[in-house]
């Protein structure tokens, strides 16, 4: 199962993402396309400049995927009940430290990135849809098609849509995410959680393990 989530992450960091360009927020089939195209596109074009630093790798995440991921939404469902036991800049820091963790978990798994496809579903919703679960096909030669299913959420407020979530043989990445480190805000404090994320994305880009 680890080793599909880590596929499984290949796609996310075409999908949890803005691009330098505008996204179409508001059809999150057009976004889900939009955010692959121009994610895997980069990492065809690029491989000189990736090889040469694979930290790299992170720029392209910020600059093609952070923007079209609910990183506030995520992290606070990571956070969990003790999100009302925290300050506002307690939760600032959270987000930003969250959203770091996320750039080097993605980066991590590109750097497994070897000529995959992808098979995007397609669909339409009404403007009284929230959510949408849209499924992805991870297609490489030799190799069993990896089929996911991304979450996204409309929102209220703006009316836009980002992915929040992506499920990989019914296992919900938030939900394993918000298991981690939840316990460890309960534990340790928001603060001390906040702290060791920093410290995680400091380390080097360490490619993923692919499932075979």
């Amino acid at each position: 199962m680890k080793k599909l989530l880590v596929s499984g992450l290949l796609l996310i960091a075409g999908t949890w993402a803005p691009l330098a360009t505008a996204l179409t927020l508001e059809n999150p089939y057009q976004l889900m396309d939009e955010v692959a195209q121009s994610t895997f596109d980069r990492l065809n074009n690029e491989q000189q400049k990736i090889k040469a630093d694979p930290k790299y790798l992170r720029t392209i995440v910020r600059e093609e995927m952070l923007p079209g991921v609910d990183v506030r939404f995520s992290a606070y469902r990571v956070i969990g009940k003790q999100l009302n036991d925290t300050t506002a800049e307690q939760r600032e820091q959270f987000v930003d430290a969250f959203s770091e963790y996320l750039v080097v978990t993605y980066a991590d798994a590109l750097a497994a990135y070897d000529d995959q496809t992808l098979d995007i579903g397609t669909g339409q919703v009404t403007d009284e849809d929230k959510l949408v679960s849209i499924p992805v096909a991870v297609l490489e030669p030799n190799k069993p098609t990896i089929q996911l299913e991304f979450k996204l959420r409309k929102n209220n407020r703006t009316g836009e849509w980002r992915v929040f979530d992506m499920i990989a043989e019914g296992i919900s990445l938030l939900s394993a995410k918000q298991g981690e480190l939840s316990g460890l805000i309960r534990q340790k404090g928001i603060e001390q959680v906040t702290q060791e994320l920093h410290a995680h994305t400091n380390k080097p880009v360490t490619p993923l393990e692919r499932k075979e």
